[in-house]
């Protein structure tokens, strides 16, 4: 437990100093004052004051903020001639988007330069093209296909990996496929007609999908990539994986995804120990899911989460004034609620799947 504890302290400072840090660099490059740029809340264990900076770490490691000179429009209006320059709410609507945008961003940014190095410091490792089984009566059975066949091309296209198979295939809307065979040094060509087939996705939902009935061997090769390539995955998985968690968030309001499967601290922590038991590749690569998850909650249009400032820069923009102080603070309010239900929620998630060995 103590292990899990640590793995996860590492996890969310690492997260929250980026996240803020976003916001820290956004907003003095705008030319907005910082006050305070704090790790943690609550009471202040250290603080370092550089130039009209605090720079603290706070008792409370669930999170962080960036205290910017003028944020409130109350405190806006008391400072003096001297200080509005640096005011935050003096700024023009775009950049009090950008900074608000950018703790998100840099979360996600965080995310590509994590693939980006582990692509380019261990590459990748994909399935070996070949035929480990050949699945009964399948449209591979009955165009010849044997075990220890290996795919060399497909409609012209050559073929690196099993992986690269999987996704011609299902893409081919049933249309055959010129694929080009090595059995025994000899190389042949058939024609494959992929059949439609009904599987479960990964939120249990059935759908229909086309295979042609062929399992490969299991067996690995590592492919290295070089600096662009890497960088294009990283983009790329990166891209993936916010699609994938806005898709969930999607079906869970939905109802095609039960809520029960949110995890609050406690299932962050117990991932983040296991990861870390894993090894140093495993646990940067969860450092990097937890990110992109940190960027999408940030973006939910929340009031007291920066999508609800975007929110209300948003109607600030189309109206031509700001929000009333009186709609504001009550949508806060809202939104501070809506923020303590969910944390209830996922606190007793955690406690249920612990009493109940999910979370061993």
């Amino acid at each position: 437990m103590g292990y899990s504890l640590f793995a996860f302290i590492i996890v969310i400072g690492v997260l929250v100093f980026v996240h803020e840090l976003g916001h820290f660099l956004v907003a003095r490059a705008c030319g907005v004052g910082v006050e305070v740029f704090s790790l943690g809340f609550g009471p202040k264990i250290l603080k370092i004051k550089r130039g009209m900076t605090d720079y603290c770490i706070s008792a409370i490691p669930l999170g962080g903020y960036v205290k910017m000179t003028g944020e409130e429009p109350g405190a806006a209006q008391a400072l003096d001639e001297k200080k509005r320059h640096l005011s935050f709410t003096h700024k023009s609507v775009g950049k009090r988007a950008l900074i608000a945008a950018a703790g998100p961003a840099f979360n996600f940014f965080l995310a590509i330069v994590i693939f980006y190095l582990l692509y380019q410091t261990s590459g990748i490792y994909m399935g070996l093209p070949q035929v480990g089984q050949v699945v009964e009566n399948s449209a591979a059975m009955a165009a010849g296909i044997k075990k220890g066949d290996v795919i060399k091309e497909i409609d012209t296209l050559p073929i690196q990996s099993f992986e690269q198979i999987s996704q011609i295939v299902s893409k081919s809307e049933g249309k055959p496929l010129a694929v080009l065979v090595e059995r025994e040094g000899e190389v042949r060509s058939v024609m494959i007609t992929p059949r439609s087939r009904e599987e479960k996705n990964l939120f249990g939902e059935t759908v229909n999908r086309f295979v042609i009935g062929i399992i490969g061997t299991g067996e690995t090769f590592h492919h290295p990539l070089n600096p662009l390539a890497a960088a294009v995955r990283a983009v790329s998985d990166t891209y993936g994986m916010v699609k994938l968690t806005l898709l969930s968030v999607v079906k869970m309001f939905t109802g095609a995804v039960s809520a029960d499967n949110l995890g609050g601290p406690i299932m962050i922590a117990k991932m983040a120990g296991d990861q870390a038991r894993a090894g140093f590749e495993n646990f940067v690569w969860f450092i990097a899911l937890i990110s992109v998850n940190l960027g999408i909650i940030n973006l939910l249009p929340i009031p007291v989460l920066d999508g609800g400032h975007l929110l209300f820069l948003s109607i600030e923009a189309v109206k031509g004034s700001p929000v009333s102080t009186r709609v504001r603070e009550r949508m806060v309010q809202f939104g501070a609620a809506v923020l303590m239900t969910l944390m209830i929620f996922v606190f007793y998630n955690d406690i249920v799947k612990l009493f109940n060995g999910g979370l061993q």
